[in-house]
């Protein structure tokens, strides 16, 4: 898995412009990571709950999900926050939810093996 993150700078509005911090992740897995996200169903996994910096208050928050399935694309995924403090932030949060699912993909490819335990 290669992971690539980058911080943008984006003005947004029309008559009130915004500045907004967008945080750019790219992940490309290898062949043997996206075989087992296919066969163990995987694409539906929900890795990470966020809420962007141009959510209103009625928006719903499954549509604001980081799942699998987005990362699986190789396109790009753009998340905007208030300030930069926030995205490096979330940049943190970011690298340790992939550095779970490294493992967690790592324990999905074998089935476990016999053990005997005595206590």
């Amino acid at each position: 898995m290669r992971i690539s993150i980058s911080h943008v700078a984006i003005r947004k509005g029309w008559l009130f412009k915004t500045t907004y911090y967008a945080v750019d992740l790219s992940v490309a897995f290898t062949h043997e990571e996206t075989q087992i996200i296919r066969q163990r169903n995987l694409l539906k996994t929900k890795l990470l709950d966020r809420r962007p910096a141009t959510a209103r208050v009625d928006d719903r928050d499954e549509k604001f999900e980081l799942r699998v399935e987005h990362l699986l694309t190789r396109q790009p995924d753009r998340f905007l926050c208030a300030t930069p403090s926030k995205a490096k932030i979330y940049e943190d949060a970011l690298l340790a939810t992939l550095g779970q699912m490294k493992l967690w993909l790592e324990d999905n490819a074998e089935i476990g093996a016999r053990r005997v335990v005595e206590i």
